[in-house]
């Protein structure tokens, strides 16, 4: 993912509202969003090079996000995909600051990023550049290529739409126009994170159209104080234009019940 903003229990219905993007160059092989037949209790896209994903949800309601930090020095060669480490998250029963500490454990042979993840009781997050992680309180909050909240103007403008959205659901219509939403930043706002100051403009609005490299895929997830998963995932072509859409709705199921 490159942009992920989350309501965490803001909304009397709703305590979990997830608005999220994925960037990522076009030639790389993905699946779309299914129950994976191998784990058929993950719900999720499918990275169909490395086998991991960006984002994932379980039948008894775990649910993890993650986003590459931007900053082309600190990239590993031949370090392992980060899309297995949200699996991991999402394989595990530990408790939330347990597997933060799993995952701290083990950043350091991948590649920089940033992990959200929650079981439904608890929201977490882990940033390996800070080597920080931290369980959040009830708030909006916005993750794009840097840390937790870093105030880009995409994610400024994210949490802003975003709590302009929460207020008509179940209807997802402002949802999905902030995932749309092509307006870039001016130069003067433009952070500096060691690209050219062209990827940097390119990189600076929430949905990303661009020849080689844009988005590819966004998701709403919202999940019910009455215990019902609703997940959306649409999937975009080349010039912006839909490609394709899925969409489920479950009932989650106690823990222990699925595996």
């Amino acid at each position: 993912m490159c942009l992920i903003l989350v309501a965490w229990r803001t909304h009397p219905e709703f305590p979990l509202v997830l608005a999220a993007n994925r960037d990522e160059f076009r030639q790389r092989p993905t699946a779309p969003a299914q129950w994976w037949q191998d784990r058929p209790w993950l719900l999720g896209g499918r990275d169909l090079d490395a086998g991991g994903t960006w984002l994932g949800i379980t039948r008894d309601g775990q649910l993890a996000a993650l986003t590459n930090y931007r900053d082309p020095v600190r990239n590993k060669t031949d370090a392992p995909s980060r899309g297995g480490l949200v699996v991991q998250m999402l394989e595990s029963r530990a408790s939330m600051d347990v597997r933060l500490a799993q995952v701290a454990a083990v950043s350091e042979q991948y590649s920089p990023f940033n992990l959200l993840c929650t079981d439904g009781r608890q929201l977490g997050v882990f940033e390996s550049v800070a080597g920080a992680a931290r369980l959040l309180g009830p708030g909006i909050y916005g993750l794009s290529n840097h840390l937790l909240d870093t105030p880009w103007p995409k994610v400024e403008r994210g949490k802003s739409r975003l709590a302009e959205a929460l207020r008509a659901l179940p209807d997802e219509t402002g949802l999905l126009a902030l995932l749309r939403d092509q307006e870039t930043a001016p130069d003067r706002l433009l952070p500096r994170t060691g690209v050219s100051l062209e990827w940097e403009r390119l990189l600076s609005s929430a949905f990303i159209q661009g020849s080689d490299y844009g988005t590819r895929s966004s998701n709403v997830i919202r999940i019910a104080a009455d215990g019902r998963a609703h997940f959306r995932e649409w999937r975009w072509r080349d010039d912006g234009s839909l490609e394709g859409e899925t969409a489920f709705e479950y009932s989650i199921e106690p823990m222990g019940r699925i595996r």
